[in-house]
């Protein structure tokens, strides 16, 4: 059986419109459709592309609005102009294919106009995560090859964090939305004084195609510290495709509570707008308790979420506007079946559109009929497979003949997805900046000989109708806050405490939450005791908030693997519990800023969720 709809073209708009698929009984496969799989995304070798698409809809959407933040309007009319402006400035100084530039801001207008801008001109955006510091954030822009940054005034903490490493990079400021005048910075030059006299016309179209890179878009990996993954125009003009097969209309109000650096946030979101037309009300940061409130100021229709903020929406205490706002479509991924329950029902959100995908797969699935739980099927020309997963080694197994198994029907296994490199985005991977990160994610040889296949990292398993469901992670990376954290990153932070000899770091479930804390094993140097300050201290300096432990495990004796590496398998199946083992389980006391022994009382309070991180 295939999902049926009919695409169709607004001819009086230029606007595409897909209907809501019909679904069968029992469905297994989506069909092709040329609404999503042929001008929606055009391929490598199409010429629509993000620059275009600004245009259009500047010229043919009057004045209606685009974005909304706080008491800021941008229309489209007047968001063209401003990107002209950061065009025509970047072309001045000689910016163009080839050109990568970093761009350090909290979510507002401003953010989008400056890589739109530099988009017309064929420049590459590095969307830099604002809550790193140190040495993951110079590693970001030494990964993107950045010599020029875009900064954010309320940014100036992250960067003045890297001290001498800031050396080479040309810094242009943007006044942050609470700033009166733009803040002081040595060597540092004022954007919006430079860009204020530059012309406001479109400029030259730089010939882009879909496969030329808009974006570095950063993840976590195996390597331990962020990737740059590499994001084309294609790939973004394929992103708002979630929300077009829900029906996204031209009069709906996305609110964007997630980070412009995110994918969701910065790609899902903004594309799906763009497409239609619609309005972006976005917000500076996430606000549980000020959620409703925005969402009925905005008159919003549609929010974008991650399955941590629904959860945390659920876990507060009733809201006078949960029920009375205009909420009829929730988008988003990683919302856990309880919780989902609790957001349909006490919320009265009519549709949850639940997807699966992540910045530089090329498998994506979507559930439009609201299956409890399961992050849907398959897009139409993708070949995935799930295959034997071997959590000791941490491979996929193989047999006698050296090609992949294949899960059992039913039984969860590694989501691969076949590599192709048509003139189609099905299948397309494009890779980090690291030649070496790139070929880490491709598995060889897995059915056949010279075949490629995608590594997800993701165990899923699906059900008899065909639907998929996520299980876990796999590998050196869990997720936590909405975030997929680093296994040796956090370890190397760990390492930097005086006194700890081996460290291996998983991630345990705790009540309540969505993902995966993080759990740090360590087994101290000879006479050595662990001072719960001092480590406090020095993860508090390296890691941001959610890569931070939450429990540590002190080690008797370290039992090894083959590569003299701490067996995390067996600890994390243990988990926190200190009574599972004779080793000591610390706990991460944010208010004392320590670490303190975890006893049976504060574990009670941790359980029942009184105690959260």
């Amino acid at each position: 059986m295939e999902f049926l709809w009919n695409p169709r073209i607004d001819s009086s708009s230029g606007d595409e419109t897909c209907p809501k698929p019909r679904f069968p009984a029992r469905g297994l496969s989506l069909v092709s459709c040329s609404f999503c799989r042929g001008s929606f995304a055009p391929g490598p070798s199409g010429t629509f592309t993000v620059v275009d698409l600004l245009e259009d809809r500047a010229k043919h959407r009057g004045d209606s609005l685009f974005v909304h933040f706080e008491d800021q309007k941008r229309t489209y009319p007047d968001t063209n102009p401003r990107a002209n402006q950061v065009a025509h400035w970047a072309l001045g100084r000689g910016l163009g294919r080839g050109s990568t530039v970093g761009l350090l801001m909290e979510s507002r207008p401003e953010y989008l106009a400056i890589w739109l801008g530099l988009a017309k001109v064929g420049a590459v955006t590095a969307l830099l995560n604002t809550h790193l510091r140190r040495a993951a954030l110079a590693h970001c822009l030494d990964a993107a090859g950045c010599n020029q940054l875009v900064l954010g005034t309320e940014c100036l903490e992250a960067w003045n964090s890297l001290g001498d490493d800031r050396s080479g990079i040309d810094v242009f400021l943007v006044r942050g939305p609470d700033d009166e005048s733009p803040a002081a910075l040595p060597d540092a030059r004022c954007l919006e004084a430079e860009i204020a006299q530059a012309g406001t016309g479109n400029p030259p179209h730089a010939a882009l195609r879909g496969a030329d890179p808009l974006f570095y878009s950063y993840t976590s990996g195996t390597t331990g510290l962020p990737k740059a993954a590499k994001l084309s125009h294609s790939r973004f003009m394929g992103g708002g495709i979630y929300a077009a097969l829900a029906s996204l209309r031209k009069d709906d109000i996305v609110y964007c509570p997630l980070p412009l650096y995110h994918t969701s946030g910065g790609v899902m979101c903004v594309n799906a707008v763009l497409r239609k037309g619609a309005t972006l009300a976005l917000a500076r940061h996430f606000s549980a308790s000020h959620f409703w409130d925005d969402v009925a100021r905005h008159k919003a229709t549609v929010f974008q979420y991650i399955g941590e903020l629904c959860r945390y929406l659920a876990n507060m205490p009733p809201h006078p506007l949960e029920r009375s706002h205009g909420l009829r479509l929730a988008i988003g991924n990683g919302l856990q079946p309880d919780v989902w329950k609790t957001f349909h029902e006490r919320f009265g959100v009519a549709q949850v559109v639940e997807f699966y995908g992540a910045t530089e797969s090329n498998a994506a699935m979507v559930n439009l009929v609201g299956r409890i739980g399961s992050v849907g099927l398959p897009f139409p020309g993708e070949k995935i497979a799930l295959v034997q997963y071997d959590p000791e080694s941490g491979e996929v197994a193989r047999g006698a003949e050296g090609f992949c198994r294949y899960s059992a029907p039913g039984a969860p296994g590694e989501l691969i997805a076949r590599i192709s490199e048509g003139g189609s985005a099905a299948g397309r991977f494009e890779g980090y900046t690291s030649r070496e990160a790139t070929e880490k994610k491709i598995l060889r040889n897995v059915f056949e000989a010279g075949d490629a296949w995608f590594r997800t990292d993701d165990l899923l398993s699906p059900d008899t109708d065909g639907f998929y469901y996520f299980v876990d992670r796999v590998g050196d990376t869990f997720r936590w806050k909405g975030e997929n954290v680093s296994t040796q990153e956090v370890a190397g932070a760990v390492m930097a405490c005086p006194g700890i000899d081996l460290c291996a770091v998983y991630g345990v479930k705790v009540p309540g939450a969505e993902g995966r804390v993080g759990m740090a094993a360590v087994v101290l140097e000879p006479g050595t005791t662990l001072d719960g300050c001092r480590l406090y201290q020095v993860l508090e300096n390296a890691l941001p908030d959610y890569a931070r432990p939450a429990f540590v495990r002190i080690q008797k004796a370290a039992e090894l693997t083959g590569t003299f590496k701490l067996r995390k398998v067996e600890l994390q199946q243990q988990g926190y519990d200190p009574g599972a083992s004779e080793d000591q389980i610390l706990f991460r006391d944010d208010p004392a800023r320590t670490f303190c022994p975890l006893d049976a009382e504060t574990l009670a309070l941790i359980e029942e969720g009184v105690i959260r991180f």
